[in-house]
Order: structure tokens, then sequence, then C-alpha cells
């Protein structure tokens, strides 16, 4: 295959779990452009490359040369720039990520070199507490606030509540732990929608996220109430539990931020 096109190659593939993926990538011979944690940027493959075997039959096959992109957040921290990472779920009916989850380390592929985006932490005024809110891969830009910011004395607490069907869905499970045992600023609230299929029963907490936040644990879970007045939210993850999110947020008074208008709210929409 010829890969004329690719700039990047494969450095390191994590199998999560079956059907998630965690890829990091080194640009060949160029520097990625400096980003803000919480952007994202654009993989991509040709037509003609590999895919996993047992994903649904594409019809029409797409154009051998023609480069499929998509773009993905960034989960790596924007400090170091040497490599980027992202957290990938497989669609088996999707064009690019039977694609992706087919490369192996030292692979080739396509990444733009010009991270975009507007999810950051740009309007989050000092010493106002974080509330990140995810589901599935919807973590990956959270990760990457973490690694870069997690320990700025200016920043109030942060939480981080990140749902999954099942336990071994909950991608970087291990390094968020390790996050909470470092600093006393920062909670990790992990939440599973369907326990019944835990191999090892679960002791976390269960339900959908939007019911998490309404219940009488939250504050506790949190180390403090979240206020419009001193918490912003963001939200990243399926569409269904960031609209019912926004309903139990506006519920206690928190407003949608972004361009020219102050919110407490902030969602990532290019899901």
């Amino acid at each position: 295959m010829a890969d004329f096109e690719y700039n990047a190659v494969v450095a390191q593939r994590v199998e999560v779990a079956p059907g998630l993926l965690i890829l990091r990538t080194v640009p060949r011979g160029w520097e990625p452009a400096p980003f803000k944690a919480g952007q994202y940027t654009v993989l991509g493959l040709r037509g003609d490359a590999p895919r996993l075997e047992g994903c649904d039959p594409e019809v029409p096959p797409p154009e051998p040369g023609k480069v499929i992109r998509r773009a993905y957040s960034i989960a790596s921290s924007s400090v170091d720039r040497s490599y980027l990472e992202f957290y990938i779920a497989l669609v088996k009916s999707g064009a690019l990520t039977p694609r992706l989850f087919a490369l192996r380390v030292g692979d080739p592929l396509f990444l733009s070199p010009r991270p975009v985006g507007i999810f950051t932490l740009d309007r989050v005024p000092e010493g106002h507490h974080l509330v990140l809110v995810a589901t599935g891969t919807g973590l990956a830009p959270y990760m990457s606030m973490l690694r870069t910011h997690l320990m700025d004395p200016e920043r109030g607490k942060t939480v981080v509540l990140h749902g999954a069907r099942h336990s071994w869905d909950l991608g970087y499970r291990a390094e968020l732990e390790t996050m909470q045992r470092l600093s006393p600023r920062f909670n990790y609230i992990p939440v599973v929608s369907d326990p019944r299929e835990e191999i090892v029963p679960w002791s976390g907490f269960t339900g959908f996220l939007h019911h998490f936040w309404t219940s009488p644990v939250r504050d506790l879970a949190f180390g403090f109430t979240p206020r419009p007045q001193d918490t912003h939210v963001f939200l990243c993850g399926n569409p269904l539990m960031v609209e019912a999110m926004m309903e139990v947020l506006a519920a206690e008074g928190f407003a949608e931020g972004g361009p020219g208008k102050t919110g407490q709210i902030h969602r990532e929409k290019y899901w």
C-alpha cells in the first residue's frame, strides 16, 4: 500500500476491552503545532487500508486512493507533543474505525498537524471547581486536561464522573485511581450501568450519570456541592447522556456557555 499521504506512525496500541482502543501516534519528520488540552485533531487512512475482521461489510466500498478522515479528541498531555494519543471506540459499520483497529505498531497513517476546538478550560475562572462528565471514549479530552492541569495550584477541586456499561469498559481507570491517590483535590467516580454482567460483583456506583447527579450521595462523593457560582461542568460522550445532564443541570441553575456567552456548562458537539 502506498503511504505517500501518510505522515505519522503507530507507536503503541492498547486494547482496553473488546471495541476500545488506546492508540498512540508519532509524527514522522515533523512536530505537531501547540494545542490546548481538550482540543481534537484528525486521523485518516486510505480506503484500501485493511479492516478488522468481523466488521460489517462495506456497500459500496470506498475509493482505494481516497483518505477517510475523522476527528478524535487528543488524550495526551499538551506539554509533551512528541506523540499524540487517542481513545477510540470501534464502530463495526463505520468507515474508519475498523481500519484503525487493524493497525499495528509501526503502521503509517494520516495525522492532521493542526489540532483545533474550543472544548478547553479557557473559560473556567481561577479557583472554580471542575466536574468532567463522560461516557465511554468521551473521557479522552479529560485525560489531556488532567495530564496537563491536574496539579495547577489555581484550580479548585476536580471530579471525573465516568459512565460505562461494564467495569472493563472504564478506560484509563488505573491511571485515574492513581491520580486520585496523588491529589487530594481530585476525585474519580466510575459508574457502571449494567452491573448484572460483572464477573466480580461491582461495589461502586451504578445506573445512569444524570441519576447519580440527582442522588443524595453526589456531594459526599464529589467532596463539595456543585453550584453555578463556583463550578463548571463539562459534558462529552453519548448524546442521550449529554441531553439528560443538560436538563438536570438547568434545573439547578446552570447555563450553557460558549463563544460570546457566559455559562457554566461546556459540551463537546462534534460527537
